[in-house]
């Protein structure tokens, strides 16, 4: 009894094995997934903050600020420095996110050192990346208190670091987390819908009546991306009034581009979700797939770790993920009130990353009805 038992139970285990190694995709899914994500996990996810981009205003322009700067210039944690003459080039650098942190030296810096007077130095960081910010501003705090110890031996503070976090003062964290997740949800559930819509024809075997039917290819995928589309869009407009509402999360920017931003986003995350439901033959591995493609992107899209201080291949690869750029307009309209221009530099990929995937689309689906 025991020996038919396991024949049985081994025997279907055999089978089990069989039927998941003999469908590519299946296959394709349990091998590849967890090396790309085991790589993508050990370059791109980390907590450290490294590479740390500056805006400097020195004032002062003397001795004293320059060994100030130098101890930054020698830091492993700061990458670039870009020097500037004014307030607004300093408040430009920020504003765009070119840098994370800004320096601001007063003019009286090294005056009130010569005359053993304390003085002040603005440490700015961008608050819309909390995590970022406070780390950063921690490394400029102790390298300003590390020179501050060179001149006086430890008897005394002169230097003291003024931090400033810009679009968020407070670091409050749930400013930015909230923000990100009405982005992050918008796509997945855009994902979702239009990944299943023709899988789930190919399995509900009503597949061939939509062919035979008098749409074209075109009509069919534009009948399929339209529900997913006008969902989305609604489920944002439900979520940001609670964000606002009940979060009490300072809506920032102009409500008309936001709405335009988010609806290219998902057009491109549509091209994405079509091309995966044309590949695929069931529910389960458009699911599996949705899966697969959602993780690099998250893990690739600022969200955990600043793209910064990813290695710079990884960093190249984030141009071609939409969900990269629909965080950055999510925050920055949000938090900042992002201007037209800015908007419209992250929207051109949007548009670029939509025309392709939608293409890719719309062929896949063509060539597999013939």
């Amino acid at each position: 009894m025991i020996r038919d038992f396991l024949r049985r139970v081994l025997a279907l285990i055999k089978k089990e094995f069989i039927t998941i190694w003999n469908d590519p995709k299946s296959r394709a899914i349990i091998v590849m997934m967890p090396i790309m994500q085991l790589l993508i996990f050990s370059n791109a996810a980390t907590m450290e903050v490294r590479n740390i981009d500056t805006v400097v205003l020195d004032r002062s322009q003397s001795v004293e600020s320059r060994e100030l700067l130098s101890h930054f210039e020698n830091s492993s944690r700061f990458r670039t420095f870009y020097y500037v003459e004014n307030e607004k080039e300093f408040r430009e650098y920020l504003d765009t996110q070119k840098v994370q942190i800004g320096i601001n030296i007063p003019n009286d810096f090294s005056r009130n050192i010569k005359s053993k007077r304390g003085v002040n130095v603005l440490v700015v960081s961008d608050g819309r990346q909390t995590n970022s910010a406070s780390i950063g501003a921690g490394y400029a705090s102790q390298i300003i208190a590390g020179y501050n110890n060179e001149l006086t031996g430890n008897t005394g503070t002169q230097i003291n670091p003024t931090v400033r976090n810009w679009f968020n003062p407070n670091l409050e964290y749930k400013w930015y987390i909230l923000t990100v997740i009405v982005a992050m949800l918008s796509l997945v559930s855009t994902l979702i819908l239009t990944a299943l819509s023709i899988a789930r024809e190919r399995e509900l075997g009503t597949f061939d009546q939509l062919i035979v039917s008098p749409l074209s290819s075109f009509e069919i995928l534009l009948g399929k991306s339209i529900p997913p589309l006008v969902i989305a869009m609604t489920l944002t407009m439900v979520m940001v009034g609670i964000v606002i509402v009940f979060f009490h999360v300072p809506f920032n920017g102009s409500i008309i581009l936001f709405f335009v931003s988010i609806l290219i986003s998902l057009m491109a995350i549509v091209g994405v979700g079509l091309y995966i439901s044309a590949i695929c033959n069931t529910q389960q591995q458009a699911i599996l797939s949705v899966m697969t493609f959602m993780m690099p992107a998250v893990l690739l899209s600022g969200f955990i770790s600043p793209i910064e201080d990813m290695p710079i291949g990884w960093q190249y690869l984030t141009y071609l993920n939409p969900v990269r750029f629909f965080m950055v307009l999510s925050r920055g309209i949000f938090l900042k009130g992002m201007g037209i221009e800015d908007v419209i530099t992250n929207l051109i990929p949007l548009i670029i990353i939509a025309a392709v995937t939608l293409t890719l689309a719309s062929r896949t689906f063509k060539r597999k009805i013939f």
